[in-house]
């Protein structure tokens, strides 16, 4: 009885295992918003990592997490590498190529809690006096994320992350335009008068 138990669990372990191994080999998780605020404002914020931290749920400070910063913002080879105990998650993160204000391509090392490279890219697209912000992620998957996308949709998973922190990368950026576009206002106005003042 225990044998036909044993050679029942086999064959289902062998099954499951062949069922992962016909999962997609690669992924794609891209999201997009649109941003009523110019693209160099937007692209300022995505190029510059220590910026990103103000917007992006992956950057999100924790006590334990501990970032370096390397190269000049918005330039191939500026980088941040991560480490957190408190997540376990270590890695870095490269710009590998641009085209300001329109395309930022990033590379995405992973150590912990899983080895991986990914590619992540930025697109900026002109939509009226506005911006489409699109944010793509692609890879390989392996045998770990295979079997885990089983049980989890990761698009949905992740995909939920890329649109918080679009929606905040939105605000962030409307209110940077708004200030400008007041600042500027100020500036153009006679005698350093406020926009809207009368004279009297």
């Amino acid at each position: 009885m225990l044998t036909k138990i044993l050679l029942g669990v086999a064959v289902a372990l062998v099954a499951f295992i062949g069922f992962i191994a016909t999962r997609p080999s690669t992924f794609k998780i891209e999201r997009s918003t649109t941003v009523s605020a110019p693209a160099h404002v937007v692209y300022a914020l995505v190029a510059d990592f220590h910026k990103v931290g103000t917007w992006s749920p992956f950057m999100k400070p924790d006590p334990t997490r501990r970032d370096t910063y390397a190269g000049t913002p918005a330039t191939v080879g500026h980088s941040v590498a991560w480490a957190s105990s408190e997540k376990a998650s270590e890695g870095k993160m490269t710009i590998v190529s641009l085209n300001p204000p329109e395309q930022l391509q990033l590379e995405l090392d992973f150590i912990k809690p899983f080895k991986a490279t990914n590619a992540t890219v930025f697109r900026f697209e002109q939509a009226g006096n506005g911006t489409t912000v699109t944010w793509v992620m692609t890879g390989q998957n392996g045998f770990m994320n295979k079997a885990f996308s089983v049980f989890m949709d990761m698009d949905k998973l992740v995909g939920a992350d890329f649109e918080a922190g679009l929606a905040t990368l939105k605000n962030l950026s409307e209110a940077e335009a708004k200030a400008a576009a007041a600042q500027a206002a100020a500036n153009a106005a006679p005698n350093g008068a406020v926009a809207g003042d009368t004279a009297k």
